[in-house]
């Protein structure tokens, strides 16, 4: 049975966690989703998998559409959370953002750009 869970120690709080991510991290994108990842290396050791997401205030002025935009992505993750880690690794920290001022008409058109990132990464 798969683990639909979206726990608080998978969640990416930290400031030092986040402004290392930015740091070291290295972008990816697809459609109108960029996700920066931090990979388990031998020289950045990462204890466990974390994920966050963002979306821009200069493109969603009204937080109640900027919150409905974060709550798709944080689902999309929870959802194929196993397509994610098979893609980038099992242990990850990531931050996905939304980078386009259009607002998408259904959950289902934010996770086929969720899917089709994880399957260009994985090739």
């Amino acid at each position: 049975m798969q683990n639909f869970k979206y726990t608080k120690a998978e969640k990416l709080k930290k400031n030092n966690e986040i402004s290392l991510l930015f740091e070291k991290g290295k972008w990816k994108t697809s459609g109108n989703l960029r996700i920066i990842i931090l990979k388990d290396k031998p020289a950045l050791p990462v204890e466990s998998s974390k994920f966050g997401v963002s979306v821009s205030k200069r493109y969603f002025k009204k937080a109640v559409h900027r919150n409905r935009l974060k709550r798709l992505l944080r689902e999309c993750y929870r959802l194929n959370k196993d397509l994610f880690r098979t893609a980038f690794g099992e242990k990850t920290v990531a931050m996905l953002f939304w980078v386009s001022p259009i607002m998408p008409q259904k959950y289902q058109d934010v996770e086929a750009q969720f899917i089709k990132l994880c399957e260009t990464q994985k090739k």
